[in-house]
């Protein structure tokens, strides 16, 4: 199970989330993204753009389904 995740997403607790992973244990895997909201926009403070990260999310999810997909067969 991936969770991609905001570290300043306003909809969802990050404290629950992370005990819920750990609870979960080696079948679930957080990838955190600092500063990003619920849309996994990021501040212009921050000097990320929100495209970056985005394509970072989803080279971690390619990644982790690759790796799903190995371990299955």
């Amino acid at each position: 199970m991936l969770f991609l995740q905001g570290s300043h997403d306003a909809l969802a607790e990050l404290d629950l989330l992370q005990q819920t992973v750990a609870a979960i244990g080696d079948r679930a895997t957080l990838y955190l993204i600092a500063d990003a909201d619920h849309a996994f926009h990021v501040p212009a403070r921050t000097g990320r753009k929100d495209a970056d990260e985005l394509a970072s999310a989803l080279e971690t999810a390619a990644r982790w389904m690759g790796r799903c997909a190995r371990a299955d067969s």
